[in-house]
């Protein structure tokens, strides 16, 4: 067998089901750092509530003394259709599904049934989808005439609304990243700058740095320079998470995208994670699907998915950003 021929096509729950819960759900999405919202009723809407403070009253008497009710605040998410389609040589394509079966330990490589040979597609193309999710929430800009163009990400909300000073905001430039111990200023100037709304919810441990790998290996090396066997050890194990006062800071790993774009190639944001809201829908637009298929003509295999998809911010005063000017 050198060739996968037999075409797949999934549509309605087998959409939900197999490709896309998986990787927007659980422990895929905590991965992510921020809200996922996923197959929620179109059109895609977030319900704020501000609850009426002082509500507490004297019990004097009988009667209302509830005052105005509750006021109710929603966003809506703009969703926009979008596909991902992946095209490979039948050999390549053949190599690559083998791969992923000859790492399972619990596959006989001499009975290779229908089933195994989906689950190892399905795993292929999945992490592609997931990767290209993950990039287009934070450099997405839908007026651009190539790249990640099909919604809008994070960043460009972050760049319009620093022009524009809608957001609280910081600059730094390349020469204060070379001072000793910059980065714990910077953190401390966020935290410093940040509305009261935004530090009150660190008790509730949503509030994360999310930070570009500049900045991160920055406070790596800030970490290693102190004394101490912790220190020793960690510089030479590693550290799974690094925190800066139980904030956890998260590298938002987009080096290899930035350089391509207009965005700020190095920036800093203090935010609560479900703030940064992503959603995805597979479910309420007729037309979703994902296909896997070989074309004989040109002897390739294709994959191609189609869904729906889009992210917003919902507080700009939930948030403080920084980033590099020059």
């Amino acid at each position: 067998m050198n060739y996968l021929e037999t075409a797949k096509q999934y549509t309605g729950n087998d959409v939900e089901r197999i490709f896309f819960r998986p990787m927007l759900t659980g422990p895929s999405a905590e991965a992510l750092g921020i809200r996922v919202l996923y197959n929620m009723p179109l059109p895609t809407v977030v319900q704020l509530w501000d609850g009426q403070r002082n509500a507490l009253q004297k019990f004097t008497a009988a009667g209302w003394t509830g005052g105005d009710p509750a006021r109710k605040y929603q966003k809506q998410i703009a969703m926009h259709r979008v596909k991902a389609e992946l095209g490979f040589s039948a050999a390549d394509y053949f190599s690559l599904v083998y791969e992923q079966i000859s790492a399972r330990p619990d596959v006989n490589m001499e009975d290779l049934t229908g089933t195994v040979l989906e689950e190892a597609e399905t795993s292929l193309f999945r992490q592609v989808i997931a990767e290209n999710i993950r990039a287009t929430m934070w450099i997405g800009d839908s007026s651009a005439a190539t790249g990640y163009n099909t919604f809008d990400g994070f960043l460009k909300f972050f760049r319009d609304a620093v022009d524009n000073e809608r957001i609280s905001y910081k600059s730094y430039t390349a020469a204060n990243l070379g001072e000793k111990d910059y980065i714990i200023t910077l953190f401390d100037a966020l935290w410093q700058q940040a509305d009261a709304r935004l530090r009150d919810a660190k008790a509730e441990g949503q509030l994360a740095f999310f930070v570009t790998s500049d900045l991160y290996y920055l406070y790596e090396k800030y970490l290693d320079a102190q004394g101490g066997d912790a220190a020793y050890r960690e510089r030479i194990d590693g550290r799974r998470e690094l925190t800066y006062h139980g904030i956890p800071v998260v590298d938002v790993r987009l080096e290899a995208y930035l350089n391509n774009t207009s965005f700020h190639k190095s920036f800093c944001l203090l935010t609560d994670r479900r703030n940064l809201i992503l959603a995805v829908n597979t479910a309420d637009a007729p037309g979703n699907e994902v296909r896997m298929w070989y074309n004989p003509d040109e002897m390739e295999n294709r994959q191609r998915a189609v869904f729906l998809a889009g992210c917003e911010v919902l507080d700009e005063g939930m948030l403080i950003y920084a980033h590099r000017t020059a």
